[in-house]
C-alpha cells in the first residue's frame, strides 16, 4: 500500500498535453447500468405496514432458496461439486507460493471422514451435539463444519477477541464434549481450562500434535487426537451419513455484548440458505456467481457475514482462497489470489481511502490529476456508470484497483456503516459495484443491500428477497412511523430461532407476532430504500444530562489512520468521554519512523506525543463530521490486546 503513487516522475511526465487528450478520451460514451427494479420505488408496502423488496414476484412469498437441490448449506457443497464437475474448492497457501487447491469432491470426501470420526469419539448424530471450532479461517475450518452437518451436528464458533472466559461460558453453557484448534495456543488455553470444563473430553488439533500436548492432554484425561488422526479413524469406522434437513440447526453463532455474557443466536440451514438467496436474487441478472469466480475468505468464519457468503459461492461451484490468517500479508495475498467476489468491511475500505489520498498529497502535480480524475469517474458513477475502462482508469485508477487483485468485479461492505463519502471515491476509483449491506446476527447476516445500478449513496437499500421489514414508534425518541422512522423490525426465513439457552433474552428481543426487534432506528426514504439514522441500545446519559450514542462517535474516530480499532465509554457520573484505542500498528510505526522513535507499541502507547497526536486527529475528525463538544473524547487509554479485521 506505502509504495502506491510513489513513482512521482512518472505520474508528473503525463504532461499538460496528455492531461488533455485523457480528458479528450474520457468523453467517449459509457452505457450505465440497468438496475433490476425501478431505483425510485425499491420496496412494496404490505397491509400489515411492513414493506418488502420490489422485485418479488409474490410480495408475499419471501425467497427461501436458489435451487430445489440446495435447501441446506450441505447440499450447497455438494451442489458446488456437480456444477464445477469436481472444480477447484478451496484454496491455500504454503508460505509465499501459489495458491493450490482441494477439489470440491476431496473436500467432501474428507468432510464425511472427519464427521465419521466425531461419531466414533461418542458424538451423537443430531442437534442435540454441540461441536467447537475455534481456529482462523483456513480450509480444514470449512471441512470440520461440513463434517458437522453431514451428521446433523451444530457448529459452535469460537474467536480470539471473545475473551478466555467467554469461551469457557460458551463450551460450558453448551456442554461441548469436543472442540477443533488450530494451534497449540488455543490448545494450551483449553487444557488450562479443562478443570472447568468437565464436558469437554476430546480437543482435535489441526497442526501437528507435540509429544509434549499429548502427555498432557493424557494427564488430566483429555483425548487429543490430531485432525488426519480423526479423518483416518473415520475412513476406517465408516457410519451412515445422516445429513442436516433445512430445518436443523446449524450453528450457534455468539454475539459480544458489551455488558454480560455473550449469546449465542440459533441459526438453522434454512436461515442461512435463504439469507445468502435473498441477497444473490436482488443482482443475479447484473452479476452472476460461476465456478470460476473466486473469494478470498479472510473475514472471520465465526461471523455469519463470511459464512453466509460462502455458503453462496459454494452454491454456484465458485472457489475459496484462504489468507494465511496474518493480516499484514493480506494485500500480497490478494494480489495472489486475485479474488472477483470481495466482501469486506469499512475498517479495511477506510485504510484504502486514507492512503491512496495521503499518496497523492504528496505533490501538488500528482494531487491535481488525480482530483481531475476522480472528479469525472465519480460524475459517470453518478449517472450510473461504472467501469474500469476509461483512459483514467488507465493512466490513474489501475494501481489501486491492482491492490485488490485486478479481477475484483462485485464488492460487498457490511458489518458497520460506510460514509457516503468513501463509498462514492470506492466506486469511482475501483471502477466495479460497491454495494453497502445492514444486518444482525439475529436474522443471519444480511437482511438490507444497495441495487446494483442505483447510483445514490447515504442508505442500505431495501429489503432482501427473504424478509420484511416494518418500523414501529420509539416516542422516548421522538421517532413515528407517520414520520417512516421508527424502530427496524425483521420477519421471515432468515430469522434466528432465539438465543440459546436464555429465553429471556429471547423474549426481549422477538415480539409475540414473531418479529425481531433490532434497536436500530430507520428512515424509508422517498425511494423505499432503508436508512439508518440512529440506535436505541448503547445509549447513555452523562453528569450534565446530555445523551450520547457512543456507536456513532466511534464510526468517526475510526477513521483517523493511527487508529485500528476504538471503544468510547462513558457513565451517568462523569461529564465527559473516554476512548480506549487499539493503535494502528504500520500508521504508528510510520509516525514513529518519521521522530526517530522506536517501532514499538508498548512504547508508543505510554508516549505523550503520540497520545497528543491522536488526540488532536480525533478531535479534528469529531469536528469535521458535526460532533458536538460533549461527544468528543476528553481522555485516551491506549490498549494493546487482541484485535480482529471486523
Amino acid at each position: 500500500m506505502s509504495s502506491l503513487w510513489q513513482n512521482s516522475a512518472a505520474v508528473a511526465g503525463i504532461g499538460v498535453a496528455a492531461v488533455v487528450s485523457a480528458v479528450y478520451l474520457s468523453k467517449r460514451s459509457a452505457a450505465p447500468e440497468i438496475p433490476a427494479i425501478d431505483i425510485n420505488h425499491q420496496s412494496v408496502e404490505l397491509e400489515d405496514g411492513s414493506r418488502v423488496h420490489a422485485g418479488l414476484e409474490d410480495p408475499n412469498q419471501l425467497l427461501e432458496y436458489l435451487y430445489e437441490d440446495s435447501k441446506t448449506v450441505l447440499e450447497c457443497l455438494h451442489r458446488g461439486a456437480r456444477v464445477s464437475n469436481n472444480g477447484p474448492c478451496l484454496g491455500y497457501r504454503d508460505g509465499d507460493g501459489p495458491y493450490q487447491w482441494i477439489h470440491y469432491n476431496e473436500v467432501i470426501e474428507k468432510a464425511e471422514a472427519i464427521g465419521s470420526g466425531l461419531v466414533s469419539l461418542g458424538c451423537s448424530p443430531g442437534e442435540d451435539t454441540f461441536v467447537a471450532i475455534y481456529s482462523q479461517n483456513r480450509p480444514e475450518w470449512i471441512m470440520c463444519e461440513h463434517a458437522c452437518y453431514s451428521y446433523s451436528m451444530v457448529v459452535v464458533a469460537l474467536y480470539d477477541t471473545l475473551g478466555k472466559d467467554s469461551c469457557r461460558y460458551i463450551l460450558d453453557q453448551t456442554k461441548c464434549t469436543t472442540a477443533i484448534c488450530d494451534n497449540s495456543e488455543k490448545v494450551d488455553s483449553l487444557l488450562l481450562q479443562c478443570d472447568e470444563l468437565p464436558n469437554l473430553r476430546n480437543i482435535i488439533k489441526i497442526n501437528d500434535v507435540t509429544p509434549e500436548e499429548k502427555a498432557r492432554a493424557n494427564k488430566i484425561n483429555v483425548n487429543l487426537l490430531q485432525l488426519s488422526e480423526l479423518e483416518a479413524l473415520g475412513r476406517k469406522d465408516k457410519h451412515k451419513l445422516q445429513p442436516a434437513t433445512p430445518n436443523s440447526l446449524a450453528t450457534l453463532c455468539y454475539t459480544s455484548g458489551t455488558t454480560g455474557d455473550p449469546k449465542g443466536a440459533m441459526l438453522d440451514h434454512r436461515s442461512v440458505v435463504a439469507n445468502s438467496a435473498g441477497l444473490y436474487s436482488q443482482m443475479k441478472d447484473s452479476v452472476r456467481i460461476e465456478p470460476n469466480d473466486t473469494l478470498l475468505s479472510y473475514l472471520p468464519l465465526a461471523h455469519m457475514l463470511e459464512r453466509v457468503i460462502e455458503t453462496l459461492m459454494y452454491c454456484e461451484g465458485s472457489q475459496v482462497a484462504f489468507y494465511r490468517g496474518d493480516v499484514k500479508l493480506l494485500m500480497d495475498d490478494l494480489k495472489c489470489a486475485r479474488p472477483t467476489v470481495f466482501p469486506c468491511v469499512p475498517r479495511l475500505l477506510n485504510r484504502i481511502y486514507d492512503k491512496v489520498l495521503a499518496g497523492v498529497a504528496e505533490s501538488w502535480l500528482k494531487k491535481s490529476i488525480f482530483d481531475m480524475a476522480l472528479k469525472y469517474k465519480e460524475r459517470e458513477v453518478q449517472k450510473g456508470i461504472i467501469r474500469q475502462n476509461s483512459i483514467w482508469d488507465t493512466l490513474i485508477f489501475k494501481k489501486v484497483q491492482n491492490l485488490l487483485g485486478g479481477r475484483v468485479r462485485l464488492l460487498v461492505s457490511g458489518a458497520a456503516p460506510l460514509s457516503p463519502k468513501v463509498l462514492l471515491f470506492l466506486r469511482a476509483v475501483l471502477g466495479v459495484p460497491v454495494l453497502e449491506g445492514y444486518g444482525q446476527t439475529e436474522a443471519t447476516a444480511g437482511t438490507n443491500l444497495n441495487v446494483l445500478g442505483d447510483p445514490t449513496v447515504g442508505h442500505v437499500g431495501p429489503p432482501s428477497m427473504s424478509v420484511k421489514i416494518k418500523l414501529i414508534d420509539v416516542p422516548e425518541m421522538d421517532y413515528y412511523i407517520k414520520d417512516n422512522k421508527g424502530e427496524i423490525c425483521f420477519k421471515g426465513p432468515i430469522c434466528f430461532r432465539g438465543y440459546f439457552g436464555n429465553a429471556k433474552k429471547t423474549a426481549d428481543t422477538i415480539d409475540s407476532d414473531g418479529w425481531i426487534h433490532s434497536g436500530d432506528i430507520g428512515e424509508w426514504l422517498p425511494n423505499g430504500a432503508l436508512k439508518i439514522i440512529d440506535r436505541i441500545k448503547h445509549i447513555f446519559k452523562l453528569s450534565q444530562g446530555e445523551y450520547v450514542a457512543p456507536e456513532k462517535i466511534e464510526n468517526v474516530y475510526i477513521r483517523c489512520p493511527l487508529v485500528a480499532q476504538i471503544f468510547v465509554y462513558g457513565d451517568s457520573l462523569q461529564s465527559y468521554l473516554v476512548g480506549i484505542i487499539m493503535p494502528d500498528e504500520e500508521s504508528a510505526f510510520a509516525w514513529a519512523s518519521k521522530r526517530g522513535l522506536k517501532k514499538d507499541l508498548q512504547e508508543l502507547s505510554v508516549n505523550e506525543t503520540f497520545k497528543e497526536a491522536v488526540m488532536t486527529d480525533l478531535n479534528r475528525l469529531g469536528k469535521e463530521n458535526g460532533l458536538k463538544s460533549f461527544e468528543q473524547a476528553n481522555k485516551i487509554q491506549f490498549n494493546l490486546g487482541h484485535t480482529c479485521i471486523q
